[in-house]
């Protein structure tokens, strides 16, 4: 794995003390069935330094502000954590970047915010969970939300929620329950006519696109089938999307992605914290070593240059960390390089 700090990790989440607090308030322990994780900024700074990443975007996860059911409280708290995200981005210039929470459902005040988090607060783009309170994006009665982000050209981070429907016994819902979460919310971009009406926005899918790539053709059909749009037209908007290599750069996931995305369409994520550093370590090496290194370049930073350009501006930041780190992390990183190699399914 390289050393050198120059990825950019468009999928890195952040959970602030009173956003803990408001979750423990509520009764949220977990997020998709996973322990609410501890987090810092100095924490962050270690793992991105461990994995090579300049800089990271990040983002509040489910379930966003969707735990309040009551709208003014839901406003009000997107605000807090986009207040505290561009004083985290201000505090450590080009460490940090950040998608602002919205809102969501309700869709008007989900706009003032972006507008305000665009405009005023420096906001690189927006995260919208693909479900909220059971209203996928793609649904009716979200226009405003989507002129506001086309009238800017904002990047939209789309990240899962817990399905709105039980979960199933012994099946963490970040395990599986996710990724049909995402492919739904794509599914219904698509099929609603969003990323053609709207085609200013840049959707980044979480976790390569859920079930994307790989049921694409089958989607497209259906698709295809309902609305008596050509299949190939269909195919053409599922690629339009970016995808993130969150816990998917995998020798079976990681090449199915890229014989899909559109050249430049494929950005590196890591989703620390809620993936442990352990997780995020083996599918960093799944990246550096399965893929040519002209690609690596454009996954780890040119793509997302592309896709924010003031990334280009930023210098390269240089380790600061003292020889004693370094060299655990040097350790850590021949641990994960042997892990990747020894878990490989065999060729028999």
């Amino acid at each position: 794995m390289t050393t050198a700090p120059h990825r950019v990790d468009v999928h890195q989440h952040i959970v602030p003390p009173f956003y803990r607090d408001l979750l423990t308030k509520a009764g949220i322990a977990d997020a998709g069935g996973r322990a609410l994780p501890d987090w810092s900024p100095e924490a962050a700074l270690e793992l991105m330094d461990l994995l090579g990443t300049a800089t990271a975007i990040v983002s509040v996860s489910t379930p966003g502000t969707g735990f309040l059911t009551e709208p003014g409280e839901a406003a009000a708290l997107a605000r807090q954590l986009n207040g505290f995200s561009a004083s985290l981005t201000a505090e450590h210039p080009g460490r940090f970047g950040y998608f602002a929470t919205l809102p969501m459902p309700d869709a008007a005040a989900s706009a003032a915010e972006a507008a305000r988090a665009l405009d005023e607060l420096g906001a690189d783009g927006v995260t919208l969970l693909a479900n909220n309170q059971g209203t996928y994006l793609g649904a009716g009665g979200q226009d405003e939300l989507w002129r506001t982000l086309d009238e800017r050209g904002a990047v939209v981070f789309v990240h899962p929620a817990d399905l709105p429907a039980p979960a199933v016994d012994g099946i963490p819902p970040f395990a599986a329950d996710f990724l049909l979460d995402t492919t739904r919310a794509a599914y219904l971009l698509v099929r609603n006519g969003i990323v053609r009406t709207y085609p200013n926005i840049r959707f980044i899918l979480s976790h390569a696109g859920g079930f994307v790539p790989y049921a694409s053709h089958r989607m497209a059909a259906a698709i295809a089938g309902d609305t008596g749009r050509s299949p190939l037209d269909t195919l053409d908007d599922f690629r339009g999307f970016y995808f993130d290599t969150a816990l998917s750069s995998s020798p079976a996931a990681l090449p199915t992605l890229l014989a899909f995305a559109r050249p430049g369409h494929v950005l590196f994520g890591s989703d620390w914290p809620f993936a442990p550093t352990p997780a995020g370590q083996y599918f960093a090496v799944g990246l550096d070593t399965e893929v040519a290194p002209g690609t690596l370049q454009s996954v780890n930073r040119t793509n997302a240059e592309a896709l924010f350009p003031l990334l280009a501006a930023i210098p390269t930041p240089t380790q600061t960390r003292p020889a004693p780190v370094r060299l655990r992390q040097d350790a850590q990183r021949a641990a994960a390089r042997l892990l990747f190699k020894l878990v490989q399914p065999g060729t028999d």
